[in-house]
């Protein structure tokens, strides 16, 4: 959906839209058996606690599989068993695990059913129903940066299912897998040995949004590896079905042992199938159909024996491979993993035997993540980063560039769905700026790239790459959704940020880039201190006239280009534009300040400004982040001091006269005045919104501060903006 055309009114007014809109998906053969397991209902005095135990933070959904545009299943819910996982749409992707423990089958993951006889006392006819009639209790769910755990108990064992989506700073090969790892471990905790099978299945709702479509499927074995492949019969190279790739294939693997069996078929007959007998067939159903025939799924089993206190460990992984990834300007690209990998095969074994080691490095980066968020936030600010690192990657894949240098890409989920979009990739940087500057570097390249071929016609920078993801074909008629100061300040910005965290490749990248990000600073010089009438990045509350928080922007921007001057070598320039953004602040600092002098406005001041007016002034945190020293500490006492006045239950406002908020700006303006109270204030209320919103999708940045709930947009790669704060660091 279009962000232009999202309620320009109070997000109070619409927020049961949003929340109406989150929970429609497509129901499977099980589905309306499935109750979610975990809902959040309102009570006096607030909303009701979850009845299951969280560390560090409820996620409003919990991420399972993210690692890219097209592998993102989340929970919509708490607990793992009862619910089942859905891509980020809200479409099912259905993952059913039971686990059979001395012959009693217990439900541990998704929503499955088998056949269940119903007790007649032996008058009348026998009758059968599907369900479930046991599943492993949850007492907790733990989240860091990189993985969710889910920790049960039942039948005298503890169960973890561990969903682990590696993120590997500085490390292109490995980030590129489009792969994701679930590993459960088992053991006992009565004293007793007990024996134990594991089931997991996964269904063909991986494959597309329209469940009508047909998909082919095939066992795959070597001498370390155990798969499932499935995939569409008809595929559409670069087109998307429901937000899925219609293109590609879904590969569902282990590594290969003798205790593991696999079988396809109808989904209450393969699992009647375990639970009866605690093996597979080895079976392959060849019967190729619709998803929604008699719902086809892809099992594993994996007979762990005599089970004691010693935990054993079952790994599976999913993922999604597709040749070419996209196309830019008319070129296909391939993903980056086939400069480094001959097949999806070697990459999947390679995947596999990394696991003890991709787990050490999640450890000190999860680590790292949550120990810097605690010192610069608390508690509270460790529970948001926990659920936005995967969030910001997962928005984002890695491709071979024109030619063959890695690029890295970015779709604008849940709104445009455009390619790279600036506006987009600006709120998400700080994620990249603290732990990963070389990957926004390569998120740059191909925006930069694509303004130095000429082909796009206009003065200032680009909206985005294309209108539709994965489709980069550019702008060269200039018909796109225009934000000049908003797209070229944030180009600048991010740039000056880079060059900042990456000193070695400072000079040659401003060097290279020179050209360009001039002539974008210059048409900012034309266009300030006083922006006039534009179009900015929260187009859905409306272009503005005048605006104080986009002038100033545009404002840091020039310092920036400063900056780069400066790193490029160019000592006149730098001085040039310095000199220029110190003659802007003057100016806004006049025409920003309301009569008052209690706070800064939304517009300009004076006959018929924005006298009375206020909104939220992020665009001040990029003056703390690059040192420009524009913004005087005397406004960031007055902000802080006025956004306690004017702050909701769950947040502070955008800007008026609505009540929505965007948690990525709140925690931009958290870190801009972090000498203030008024820092975690707003960090604890947008924790307090995301761990309790009735609103179970993933992670939405557009919510409402007054009752909690998602206005719209989700999984949305800007909350890497809550690492706001620990960019500075």
């Amino acid at each position: 959906m279009d962000r232009r055309d999202f309620l320009r009114y109070s997000g109070a007014a619409v927020a049961g839209v949003g929340v109406a809109g989150a929970t429609t998906g497509i129901v499977t053969s099980d589905t309306a058996l499935a109750a979610p397991a975990a809902a959040i209902t309102p009570a006096a005095g607030g909303l009701a606690p979850d009845p299951v135990s969280t560390d560090p933070i409820r996620p409003p959904a919990a991420p399972l599989a993210v690692r890219g545009p097209y592998l993102s299943t989340w929970l919509p819910a708490t607990t793992l068993p009862g619910t089942w996982p859905q891509f980020w749409t809200g479409h099912i992707t259905a993952m059913a695990g039971i686990a059979r423990v001395d012959g009693v089958s217990y439900m541990f993951m998704g929503a499955p059913t088998i056949v269940l006889d119903v007790p007649n006392g032996n008058s009348g006819s026998p009758s059968t129903v599907t369900g479930f009639e046991h599943a492993l209790r949850q007492t907790l769910l733990e989240v860091t940066a990189t993985r969710s755990r889910f920790h049960l108990v039942g039948g005298g064992i503890s169960l973890t299912a561990e969903f682990f989506s590696p993120v590997e700073p500085g490390d292109p090969r490995r980030q590129s897998i489009p792969m994701s790892y679930l590993v459960i471990t088992v053991h006992s905790i009565d004293g007793q040995a007990h024996d134990v099978q594991l089931y997991a299945d996964i269904s063909g709702e991986w494959t597309s949004g329209d469940v009508s479509q047909v998909i082919t499927w095939a066992p795959y074995s070597d001498s370390s590896l155990r798969a499932w492949t499935v995939q569409l019969r008809d595929q559409h190279p670069l087109t998307e079905q429901g937000q899925l790739a219609a293109w590609g294939t879904v590969v569902w693997s282990a590594p290969a042992a003798g205790n593991l069996t696999y079988q396809s078929g109808q989904d209450i007959v393969v699992r009647g199938q375990f639970v009866a007998n605690g093996s597979l067939t080895n079976g392959n159903d060849t019967n190729y159909r619709a998803i929604s025939d008699n719902w086809p799924v892809f099992a594993f089993c994996a007979d762990l024996g005599r089970v004691g206190g010693s935990p054993v460990t079952v790994p599976l992984s999913i993922g999604q491979v597709r040749t070419p990834a996209v196309s830019y300007l008319g070129q296909t690209l391939q993903p980056l993993w086939t400069s480094y990998f001959s097949s999806w095969q070697d990459m999947a074994g390679f995947f596999h035997a990394d696991l003890a080691s991709a787990r050490r490095r999640a450890d000190a980066l999860d680590a790292r993540v949550n120990g810097d968020a605690r010192a610069s936030g608390g508690p509270a600010y460790a529970g948001l980063c926990a659920i936005s690192l995967r969030q910001a990657y997962g928005g984002t894949e890695l491709v071979a560039g024109p030619g063959g240098q890695p690029w890295a890409l970015l779709k604008e989920i849940s709104s445009d769905g455009n390619v790279s979009t600036v506006d987009v990739m600006y709120p998400a940087s700080p994620a990249w700026v603290y732990a990963d500057p070389a990957y926004l570097g390569l998120l740059l390249e191909p925006l930069l790239a694509y303004a130095e071929t000429g082909g796009w016609p206009k003065t200032f920078a680009e909206h985005d790459l294309g209108s539709a993801y994965p489709v980069a074909s550019g702008h060269n008629n200039g018909a796109e959704e225009d934000m000049p100061v908003e797209e070229s300040g944030n180009m600048l910005i991010m740039t000056a940020a880079y060059l900042k965290k990456a000193p070695a490749s400072a000079k040659s990248f401003a060097t290279a880039h020179y050209k360009i990000l001039k002539q974008w600073a210059d048409y900012l010089v034309v266009n300030l201190p006083d922006p006039g009438f534009q179009n900015q990045t929260d187009d859905f509350a409306g272009s503005i006239a005048h605006s104080v928080n986009l002038a100033l922007k545009g404002i840091v921007a020039v310092a920036a280009m400063a900056q780069i001057a400066a790193a490029a070598g160019n000592t006149s320039d730098a001085t040039h534009y310095q000199g220029l953004a110190s003659q802007f602040i003057g100016y806004w600092l006049t025409s920003a300040q309301d009569p008052s002098g209690k706070h800064l406005d939304l517009t300009y001041n004076g006959s018929g400004g924005g006298n009375g007016t206020w909104g939220t002034t992020y665009n001040a945190y990029a003056d703390r982040l690059l040192r420009t020293g524009l913004v005087p500490a005397s406004v960031a006492a007055e902000q802080a001091a006025w956004y306690q006045t004017v702050r909701n239950q769950f947040g502070l406002p955008l800007q008026i006269p609505h009540s929505y908020a965007k948690s990525d700006w709140e925690l931009f303006t958290a870190a801009w005045l972090s000498a203030y109270p008024i820092k975690q204030q707003l960090i604890d209320d947008v924790y307090t919104y995301a761990s309790t919103t009735p609103s179970r999708v993933a992670f939405s940045d557009l919510y409402d501060t007054i009752n909690g709930q998602q206005v719209a947009f989700q999984a949305r790669p800007v909350q890497g903006g809550i690492f706001a704060l620990l960019a500075l660091r």
